[in-house]
């Protein structure tokens, strides 16, 4: 009997194929059922299954929380790293450096293009729910380009680091000059917010975001405002230098 059942399955199976195209309707007809009987039998027992699914195993495969304390760099195209490829602004180089000196705390890049101080203050809300440790505040820059009422910037920034340490935070100032055809008294009263607020507020402060970066070869794009990827390495040491006091080891 095993040796009749492989020939008459042959058969059917290849009067079925000679039967496709001229019963087209016949063929399409037939398979509707089973599919409804499956679909409307699986779902009783699929249920349990997809919950479970929906609970520890989907908990599980996302990314393990990450519980290091936040530094946020809080600030300007300067911080986002403007004109370089991804991976390449000084809050990167500075978690790279961290990381090397098994200083546990997560760099947040919370740079934007453009932003003057007065964007600082809308952004300060975005910045407050991450609930940072510490705060690197980089505005003024676009300030001073726009040619801003100086009294404007000072309390714009003032009101920034205010606020962020009331929430708790540890501010660090990072300060920016401008161009000499500003004229020496505007850059001498823009130069001043800085020290001014770090005085008023007992912070740290790097005078100049870009020393040893601005005016030397490679370190500097073509505008001539934005650090190369080198120049942001720059950046990150002496701002490195900066945070590290304020820094839970």
């Amino acid at each position: 009997m095993r040796k009749v059942y492989p020939v008459s399955l042959l058969a059917c199976f290849l009067l079925s194929i000679s039967g496709c195209r001229a019963n087209n309707n016949t063929a399409n007809s037939a398979p509707e059922p089973a599919p409804q009987h499956t679909a409307s039998a699986a779902p009783t027992p699929a249920s349990p299954a997809s919950d479970d699914l929906d609970s520890a195993p989907t908990q599980s495969k996302s990314h393990p929380a990450d519980h290091r304390p936040i530094l946020v760099c809080f600030g300007d195209s300067l911080t986002a790293g403007a004109g370089t490829d991804s991976g390449q602004s000084y809050p990167d180089y500075l978690q790279s450096d961290l990381d090397h000196l098994h200083i546990r705390y997560r760099v947040d890049n919370q740079g934007i293009s453009g932003d003057t101080t007065k964007d600082g203050i809308q952004r300060l809300p975005q910045v407050l729910a991450l609930h940072p440790a510490v705060v690197v505040v980089e505005f003024g820059g676009n300030d001073g380009l726009r040619g801003l009422p100086i009294a404007a910037t000072r309390a714009n920034l003032d009101q920034i680091v205010a606020t962020l340490q009331h929430s708790g935070a540890k501010v660090a100032l990072a300060g920016i000059t401008l161009p000499p055809d500003y004229g020496p008294d505007y850059i001498q009263q823009f130069n001043q917010t800085y020290t001014q607020l770090a005085r008023k507020y007992r912070v740290p402060m790097l005078p100049f975001l870009l020393k040893g970066v601005y005016g030397v070869p490679g370190m500097m794009q073509r505008d001539q405002t934005h650090a190369t990827a080198k120049g942001n390495q720059i950046v990150a040491r002496n701002l490195l230098a900066l945070v590290l006091p304020l820094l839970k080891k």
